[in-house]
């Protein structure tokens, strides 16, 4: 089995590490310095640093990569390959020159489609029906280097940002596990991207999750979508942000009316669009629990006939 040196931060990358160390010899591990969170703010590991430490593995947090003298315990733990699942770092010639075998990555798209930080949220925006997961070598590009093998993945209908992400983290595992040796071995070669076909998956901020009502209802749908769990995609109402948890798309039979315009029919609370609508199904006002659009009315009676988004709220 060959030394492993694993790179990885956040929860996508678990399945991946847990694989590795089952079938592996992982000699440490390198991830993000522990962060504040939280309510009072205490420094959190990373939930690859937590699998690590249980694992008995080393742990490396670097704060950077970028100078070569960073490197020197990756050179102590000697590894034949170094792989990397959402490590949050762009990786220097003398990080990806390190091991003979090079820098693996498994990414979270169907390369060259959604290169980039937020491959699951853009893919939902867009509207694709398929997404899936790559497993390439790393070069100085952004997710630009040549690719061993994809495995796709049909979107659920009313697929999120959260399932999306647990569907692609444990097919991301499958696929490292199913052909690291072959990789290894040399028995399967790597093949160039088109870069005439790359897409970019630019990092979402917390401000992407606010909510246009002058869109159509379908686009507005896979914002809702995308945004959950994070950032939330967020409205305002009577001044206050609300949260916008789960809604649904609505085409037909419609009363008129301006987009953010909220509306009752038959048993469904609507957020009116450019074109359709969104039938609210959970809702959160800031400083209050998450409830049912219905509940939400019980309480707020106002809430039919109000306009939402009337400005937009801070991030």
């Amino acid at each position: 089995m060959a030394k492993i040196v694993f790179m990885g931060t956040p929860a996508f990358a678990v399945p991946s590490l847990r694989a590795l160390l089952a079938a592996q010899t992982v000699v440490g591990v390198v991830t993000q310095p522990d962060r504040p969170a939280g309510r009072g703010q205490r420094l959190q590991a990373s939930p690859v640093k937590a699998v690590a430490e249980a694992a008995g593995i080393p742990v490396y947090q670097p704060p950077s990569l970028r100078k070569p003298a960073t490197i020197v315990p990756l050179q102590v733990w000697e590894p034949e390959v170094i792989v990397v699942v959402a490590f949050g770092q762009i990786l220097r010639p003398h990080v990806l020159n390190l091991p003979p075998h090079g820098c693996l990555n498994v990414h979270a798209s169907l390369l060259p489609r959604w290169r980039g930080a937020a491959p699951i949220q853009h893919a939902i925006l867009a509207g694709d029906e398929v997404s899936g997961v790559s497993l390439m070598q790393l070069d100085e590009g952004m997710d630009t280097g040549p690719v061993y093998v994809r495995a796709p993945l049909p979107l659920w209908p009313d697929e999120t940002a959260a399932s999306l992400h647990d569907r692609l983290a444990e097919l991301g595992a499958e696929l490292l596990a199913a052909h690291l040796d072959d990789i290894l071995a040399g028995r399967l070669a790597a093949q160039p991207q088109d870069d005439a076909l790359a897409t970019y998956a630019p990092m979402i901020k917390k401000e992407a999750g606010h909510i246009d009502w002058r869109r159509d209802a379908v686009e507005l749908d896979r914002h809702v979508r995308a945004m959950t769990p994070w950032p939330g995609a967020y409205t305002t109402w009577q001044g206050a942000h609300l949260k916008i948890l789960a809604a649904r798309p609505l085409r037909e039979g419609l009363p008129a009316g301006a987009p953010g315009r909220v509306v009752a029919a038959g048993s469904e609370v609507i957020a009116l669009a450019s074109a359709g609508g969104l039938a609210l199904d959970a809702l959160q006002l800031a400083g209050k629990r998450a409830m049912s659009a219905h509940e939400f009315v019980l309480g707020r009676p106002d809430f039919i006939g109000g306009v939402l988004g009337m400005a937009v709220p801070r991030a």
